[in-house]
Formats: structure tokens, C-alpha cells, sequence
């Protein structure tokens, strides 16, 4: 289950990194930095999403191959840089069916080859996969909250703590509203679809 912890942990690792829009601006501009950055951050989501898919090793590189070159043609065009991560996710869903609809009715997701096998290191490597996932839905999610909402969650999670008093101060709201205010963000944060998608898929969606 993807909870409220989870968010403001998750909110720790993310809100220092440049934006997604930022890289997409100078990658676009030949900036190969910006690129090999954008590639750091998000193959982690690309091979988790073929994971979830049953590829073996090599069917996932050749899935994330397609999909970065899918992005090369495509940087130009992608009309709201933002939403960078749903764009990669959908793409990288598109190509792992198509190739296994290539494969026709024996690669339904009910035989795996000896690289997809699970095994006991599988675990670990899982669990890492996804939270890189996690991480990437929530930077979409947390750039589309309100500026005040963001400054609003970026004190609360600040250590060492910031006492309410101060964070009123700064805000210029009433102490008695940061904890309902705290609650609306991070359910909006929940609900935000890139973040609602994992969701389901923790409680067993189809």
C-alpha cells in the first residue's frame, strides 16, 4: 500500500532534484548532461514496468532501447515536459505488449524464460524497482500541487523539525489549519493519477 508515509518519505528524495521540466528544456537543446540525467532517472520506472510485464533481461533492454529512441524523436513535440514519466510509462506498457503479442498466445505472462524466473535475490530487486517508480510518479504529482502546498510539505518534512508557530509565521496561515491543510495535500498527492495508478496496483487492480 502506497500511504501517506510513504509520500512524505518519498518527498525527501525528490524535492532537491532538478525538475523534470528543466531537464527536458536543455536535453531538448542538445544538453547531453540533461539527457544522461533524464535517463538516470527514469530507467528504473522503464525496467520496473517491463518486470511487472514478466520480460527476461534482454527483452527489458530491448523494450527500454525503444523507448528512449521513441523519446529522441519525440522531445521536440512532448507539448508539457511534466508529464515526461506518464508519457515514458505508457510507451514502455505499449512496447512491452507489443512484444509479447509478437509472440503470440504462449507469451500470455504464464511461461517465463530462465532470466525472468523469479529467484531469491528477485525480491530486493523488486522492492528497489519499485520504489524507483514510486519516486518518479510522485515527482509528477508533488510539481502539480500548488506552490503553497509544496512549501507547506517541504517545512513539515524539514529536520530538524520546524515547530508549527514558525511555519505559521512563514506561511502566513493560522497554526490550527497546517495539519488539515498537511491532510488535503497529501490526499491530493494520492489522487494524482500517476500516483492513484500505483495504488491500484497495490491493492491487486487490474
Amino acid at each position: 500500500m502506497f500511504t501517506n508515509l510513504d509520500v512524505v518519505k518519498d518527498v525527501k528524495t525528490v524535492h532537491d532534484e532538478p525538475p523534470v521540466t528543466d531537464l527536458v528544456t536543455l536535453a531538448r537543446n542538445g544538453d547531453k548532461q540533461a539527457w544522461d540525467a533524464l535517463v538516470e532517472r527514469y530507467a528504473p520506472l522503464i525496467w520496473s514496468i517491463c518486470y511487472r510485464h514478466r520480460l527476461g533481461a534482454a527483452d527489458a533492454a530491448d523494450v527500454s532501447q525503444s523507448v528512449w529512441l521513441r523519446l529522441v524523436d519525440h522531445l521536440d513535440t512532448i507539448r508539457d515536459p511534466a508529464a515526461l514519466p506518464g508519457w515514458l510509462a505508457t510507451v514502455t506498457r505499449r512496447e512491452c505488449l507489443r512484444l509479447l503479442g509478437a509472440r503470440g498466445p504462449l507469451a500470455d505472462g504464464h511461461v517465463m524464460d530462465a532470466e525472468a524466473a523469479p529467484d531469491e535475490q528477485a525480491g530486493p530487486a523488486d522492492e528497489e524497482l519499485l520504489a524507483a517508480e514510486r519516486r518518479a510518479a510522485l515527482r509528477e504529482a508533488f510539481g502539480d500541487l500548488p506552490p503553497y502546498g509544496q512549501r507547506l510539505i517541504l517545512l513539515l518534512i524539514e529536520d530538524p523539525r520546524v515547530p508549527y508557530a514558525e511555519i505559521s509565521a512563514r506561511l502566513g496561515i493560522p497554526v490550527g489549519s497546517i495539519g488539515p491543510t498537511r491532510r488535503r495535500c497529501l490526499d491530493k498527492l494520492r489522487r494524482h493519477p500517476a500516483v492513484a495508478a500505483l495504488i491500484n496496483t497495490d491493492g491487486g487492480a487490474a
